[in-house]
């Protein structure tokens, strides 16, 4: 199908296709799927974990950003299932930047995917933000993006994705893949990653406010948080005072906080 249609998988849209149909199936058994869910699916690429999708869930909406892609999945989906193709929906469009307003009104349910590794992280982020009708998470990522992810307070990886996937939800590893499952075969090792939406922390700090501390606290990590959230308080000393009010250590460093720790010094911003 690629050749026929010419295409070739671009190192700048992240593209590497799952061919393999263990790992596919495995895929959509670990993402514990209903009858009922609606699925989005970030990059189908050529659509086969869109087929093993759609008979597992009412419906799958199918965001591409390659319109040739795009314009293929429908054909493929009518030809490999044709009982199955008025489940699917295909949007043309940026996962990364993609509104609820782009999609069928009947809302998400779950997001299982192969993403691209290169936007794997703010495609998360941006799609738990905007829709909030995401219950379930399964996708796959680069192994390292997917320790990142998963990783908890006190770990030498753990840091801003981590902290910031953890005010949505609850995360963990679902096992790692193989690089011979893809076309082309990347560089580098895949990881699943799981996520159960549960409510942010309890705040009166907004997500920005807190997500503001977080950027701070590690875009110095080997600093102490006093003298990381300095420029975010104003001065060193009043980011020791917001951290005192908070209950937490100004010698400590952003590796050591959980999320809530992060929202109540967002709280005690001078």
């Amino acid at each position: 199908m690629a050749e026929r249609l010419d295409i070739r998988p671009t190192k700048k849209l992240g593209q590497n296709f799952v061919i393999d149909g263990g790992t596919v199936r495995r895929i959509v058994r670990t993402a514990g799927l209903h009858p009922d869910d609606v699925v989005i699916e970030v990059g189908p690429g050529l659509g086969s974990l869109t087929l093993a999708l759609l008979p597992e869930v009412r419906a799958v909406v199918a965001v591409e950003i390659d319109p040739v892609l795009a314009a293929q999945l429908p054909l493929t989906v009518a030809e490999r299932a044709p009982g199955l193709a008025d489940r699917l929906t295909v949007v043309l469009a940026d996962a990364m930047r993609v509104q609820p307003g782009q999609l069928p009104a009947d809302r998400p349910t779950a997001l299982v995917a192969n993403l691209p590794y290169n936007v794997s992280v703010p495609v998360v982020l941006h799609l738990l933000e905007t829709l909030p009708s995401l219950r379930n998470i399964l996708v796959m990522v680069q192994s390292e993006v997917a320790d990142r992810l998963a990783a908890a307070p006190g770990s030498k990886i753990y840091g801003v994705p981590s902290v910031k996937a953890a005010w949505y939800a609850d995360v963990r590893r679902a096992g790692p893949v193989g690089r011979t499952v893809f076309w082309p075969v990347p560089n580098v090792d895949s990881g699943l990653v799981a996520m159960t939406r549960r409510e942010p922390p309890a705040t009166g700090a907004a997500r920005e406010e807190v997500f503001a501390v977080v950027d701070a606290a590690f875009a110095q990590r080997r600093k102490t948080l006093r003298a990381a959230l300095a420029s975010w308080a104003g001065t060193a000393a009043a980011a020791e005072r917001a951290l005192r009010a908070a209950g937490v250590d100004p010698s400590a460093r952003g590796e050591q906080l959980t999320v809530e720790d992060f929202a109540r010094i967002a709280e005690n911003r001078p």
